[in-house]
């Protein structure tokens, strides 16, 4: 198994070990072509790592391997609580090795380290425990029939899983993505060849080396990293392939969706949003602003639910712009390890271009630049928290899904406007409202058009709960008993007696 040279230095930290090949069959291969990408820290601009990039030809290998694990395998072969008790093994190594992926996303990602530590791979850990639990518990039903020519009859039904999954995640979040697609499929008892993001993939290829080590059976679990137009889509129209699961952009999302109806294979698909924050005019802005901010300024706003749009009822629309602007302007930009930093870097130079490019659209379009909005004059892809304020809902920066530290402030007149608003974008995966009035929340609640709705807080979806989108946010569900209905087919029996 190569991998990072041991001792190297970036961004002030040592590289942790990890392995930069293949993970096929339970083996770690270079490409068949010998083909490689650079991985680049995003804070500093070094290289990180060169890590191979699997042409379809090894996607094919990849995809049989899962079957073989399918059609009479060992993985076919163990029962409910025996693949419940290795996703419990496997917590407990992400668990033991916590530290080292946090230090693999903060490098790889460009985020403050302390995030992934303190929010996002603890929840990893409840997620494959959470599924660990599921793994014995999928049943199905029994069904009284009505006699059929006075034979009497009765029916059951029971859950089989689909077979070979296909996953792409994205590079925000890549160990927490990577969790909520192969814990709920391994529960159900299908194989995955998993597709991680080219512009973060250590943390995934870390996590395979964790699922080797707790045992599961060669080819349960494949890892194949790439670009997404050569191992991404040979991925996509593998035959082998019987359900894709994908996080990203709705433009290729749509794309895998076209491509999954030619053989009629089941999706999920979790898509991005333009999440609204609505502030109701009994709100406590106090408790309220340090939200705010936070809903959209977290992970350098690189979120699919960032709370970007903040619609501010009338009364308190001045004092939530003063607000929001000093909560962004106190936040300290810095490299991924420094105990001060807040927020980090954008993940690349490509990215980099596309938020700055949003932010001269705002100013362009008539909205108000209150604070920040340049890039700092140092290494790495950073930008300044930014805030606008008013220049209409119709503006780029109130419609499209920039993924980047950028908020705007918007006034409404009533909650029917605010509403209004809230739904009037193609999105609709999150949405959160700020009240003290509960009975309004649950009122307001139902009326928003978004997958998951937040009331008076925050927090990355839990396991226990589904997560998915509406509109152009995406199709299906995950997480919850949802994630395991999503990964299995539902089989009738009927008897004649």
């Amino acid at each position: 198994m190569s991998g990072i040279a041991v001792g190297a230095v970036v961004a002030g930290v040592e590289v942790p070990r990890v392995p930069t090949q293949l993970f096929i069959d339970g083996e770690w291969r270079d490409a068949l072509d010998g083909a490689t990408f650079d991985v680049v820290a995003p804070a500093t601009e070094e290289q990180l790592a060169q890590v191979a990039a699997a042409s379809a030809a090894d996607v094919d290998l990849a995809v049989r391997a899962a079957r073989a694990q399918i059609d009479g395998g060992a993985w076919s072969q163990l029962s409910g609580a025996d693949r419940g008790l290795l996703l419990y093994r496997l917590a407990d190594l992400i668990e033991r090795d916590i530290d080292v992926l946090a230090t693999l996303e903060g490098l790889d990602v460009g985020r403050p380290a302390f995030e992934p530590r303190m929010v996002d791979l603890p929840n990893v850990v409840d997620v494959f425990r959470h599924f660990g639990g599921w793994a014995d518990k999928i049943e199905g039903r029994w069904i009284e029939l009505q006699p059929f020519f006075g034979q009497p009859r009765q029916a059951y039904t029971v859950r089989e899983p689909l077979g070979v999954i296909g996953a792409i995640t994205a590079w925000n979040a890549p160990t927490l993505i990577a969790s909520w697609k192969l814990a709920p499929a391994l529960a159900a008892g299908n194989a995955v060849v998993l597709k991680p993001a080219e512009d973060a993939s250590l943390s995934t290829l870390h996590l395979a080396a964790l699922i080797e080590e707790a045992g599961f059976p060669a080819g349960t679990v494949n890892v194949v990293t790439g670009l997404g137009h050569t191992a991404g889509a040979a991925l996509v129209d593998h035959k082998g392939i019987d359900k894709l699961s994908f996080t990203g952009s709705p433009e290729t999302g749509r794309k895998i969706a076209v491509a999954a109806a030619q053989e009629f294979r089941p999706v999920t698909l979790e898509l991005g949003g333009k999440s609204p924050q609505l502030v109701l005019g009994d709100a406590d802005l106090a408790a309220v602003v340090p939200g705010l901010a936070m809903g959209f300024l977290a992970n350098q706003g690189q979120i699919c639910a960032a709370g970007t749009r903040i619609l501010v009822a009338r009364e308190l629309y001045d004092d939530v712009v003063s607000g929001v602007a000093e909560a962004a302007k106190a936040v300290r930009l810095g490299g991924p390890f420094d105990p001060e930093t807040r927020m980090g870097a954008l993940i690349s130079a490509r990215q980099l271009e596309r938020v700055t490019g949003y932010i001269a659209k705002g100013t362009a379009e008539g909205a108000e630049l209150v604070t920040g909005g340049s890039r700092p004059d140092r290494p790495g892809y950073f930008v300044e928290p930014t805030v606008f304020a008013g220049g209409g809902h119709e503006t780029s920066i109130a419609q499209e899904e920039i993924f980047g530290p950028v908020g705007l402030v918007l006034p409404f007149d009533s909650i029917d406007e605010g509403i209004a608003q809230a739904n009037g974008t193609r999105y609709g995966l999150a949405a959160y409202v700020w009240t003290r009035d509960i009975s309004v929340a649950h009122s307001v609640a139902a009326r928003l058009k978004a997958g998951g709705v937040w009331i008076n807080g925050s927090a990355p979806p839990d396991p226990r709960v589904p997560w998915g989108g509406v509109k152009s946010s995406g199709v299906g569900r995950e997480l919850g008993f949802a994630g395991i209905e999503a990964n299995t087919e539902e089989k009738t029996v009927t008897i004649h007696l």
